[in-house]
């Protein structure tokens, strides 16, 4: 591995200038802090590419026979990679989108309609990443020099790109399209009322006994003008909706741009971490109407017992790989305030067994408890009758697997897939018996607010 340590530079100025190198990866912890999101990465140009097809794993357009998790662990283990732990933890690896729908491979699910024609899964293959530690402003080029093999060739591959990297980051940063073009009529796969109805359902089969909840999202679509830049959309966006858990993808026509404030799982070590959000109000510009409503949620009965079915979801999802009682819940229902919403938040730990790695801790938990509902496979089937489309990379996870088995991934939530000239973007609700309809269709366009505001043109009200 060849490490070389630049002058700190604003991890959104670097993507700028790298924004034009194929397959983009940007890791963006927005609203960053010791805590959470202290790192970014940034990574392009992969030596190659892994993906997920209705269920069949292709490496570089080749297709490979075989469960593709496994697959994936296998292609992971040609490029082994000792951890150094004076760098961020992400030191090249796998990244990318892991999409919902990539539970087909894992459970039988109701058929759905698809009309993006998207991949359940991309992972690009980096050799290179520049990552940024935020608190300590200081910033590196890892070079490991993957794919070579022969150690000596390898070394010199690594010098070469990681001096190539050095290079494009020194250039000025090209004139980027700060603003964007305003985006005309947005169209939902649900009116209102049909919405309310399908709470009603919900809350009919958990009354029934079928499940104890079930998140149910609503889809908004819409048609790009010409003009419309989707990198100058994600700088908007990140400054409108800060979050520690932000990704911008730009895979050719492809553009996924997130500003999650969850993450789903994290693997640093043997040590497992989830942050489950359940429970959601929005801000208020009123100081004090702010504190009203964030008091409100912290006693809310049917937040909290939303937040602790799912906290127990995931313990079980965790027990099935970590060793026996060491799966915990240090926090539980705590209040974290974003730009535009308060949530609930609760963390959930675990070590994993010495025999599993980050594949066998994804595969257990995936997709994320807090955007299914409870027990999962039976909400994910009452999901896929509902919605009638498919998910594609929402509520799925964005992040990496390192080549030194480091995880660590998003809940794709506040999500966007820009797709040639179409956008496409979901907001959900859990469902409890003790959901109000109305209340969780409002729920939906209080997490949808900021994202319609970013594709609004700057000074358009």
């Amino acid at each position: 591995m060849h490490v070389r340590e630049l002058p700190w530079i604003e991890p959104i100025t670097a993507m700028q200038k790298l924004a034009h190198r194929a397959n983009l990866t940007f890791f963006d912890s927005a609203a960053s802090n010791e805590l959470l999101g202290r790192y970014s990465y940034l990574s392009c140009d992969p030596f190659s590419t892994y993906k997920v097809v209705d269920g069949r794993a292709f490496w570089n357009d080749e297709a490979l026979d075989g469960d593709p998790w496994e697959l994936l662990r296998a292609r992971l283990a040609n490029y082994p990679q000792e951890y150094r732990p004076d760098l961020p933890p992400f030191q090249g690896g796998a990244a990318g989108f892991f999409g919902y729908d990539l539970s087909r491979t894992l459970e039988r699910l109701p058929a759905q309609r698809t009309d993006l024609g998207l991949p359940q899964s991309i992972l690009h293959f980096y050799d290179v990443v520049v990552s940024f530690d935020h608190p300590h402003r200081r910033c590196w080029i890892v070079s490991t020099g993957w794919p070579e093999q022969d150690p000596a060739r390898r070394r010199e591959r690594a010098r070469g790109r990681a001096k190539e990297f050095a290079a494009l980051l020194a250039k000025p940063k090209p004139p980027a399209a700060e603003h964007t073009v305003a985006v005309g009529t947005w169209h939902s796969n649900f009116h209102r009322e049909d919405y309310v109805a399908a709470v009603r359902r919900v809350i009919n089969l958990i009354l029934a006994g079928e499940v104890f909840q079930a998140n149910i999202a609503q889809r908004f679509s819409a048609r790009l003008p010409t003009l419309f830049d989707p990198v100058g959309f994600y700088c908007r966006l990140r400054s409108l909706n800060p979050a520690p858990f932000a990704a911008l993808l730009r895979y050719g026509m492809l553009t996924v741009a997130s500003s999650s404030p969850e993450r789903f799982v994290k693997l640093d070590g043997r040590q497992v971490e989830t942050r489950p959000i359940k429970g959601t109000i929005a801000r208020s510009a009123d100081f004090e109407e702010d504190h009203r409503r964030a008091e409100t949620l912290l006693n809310s009965e049917k937040d909290r017992a939303e937040n602790t079915m799912i906290v127990d979801l995931l313990r079980n999802d965790l027990s099935r790989v970590c060793t026996l009682h060491s799966v915990a819940v240090p926090v539980l229902c705590k209040l974290e305030s974003y730009a535009s919403v308060h949530h609930l938040v609760s963390v959930v730990t675990g070590e994993l067994e010495t025999d599993g790695d980050a594949l066998s801790l994804l595969r257990a938990s995936f997709p994320g408890g807090s955007i299914t509902g409870a027990p999962k496979v039976r909400s994910m089937e009452i999901i896929a009758e509902i919605e009638g489309i498919a998910r594609d990379v929402y509520c799925g996870a964005i992040g990496y697997i390192g080549f030194n088995g480091y995880m660590d991934t998003n809940i794709a939530i506040r999500t966007v897939t820009i797709e040639g000239d179409r956008a496409v973007f979901h907001a959900g609700s859990g469902i409890t018996a003790l959901s109000d309809p109305d209340a969780e269709y409002e729920e939906t366009l209080a997490k949808a607010a900021r994202i319609f505001d970013a594709f609004r043109a700057p000074g358009a009200s």
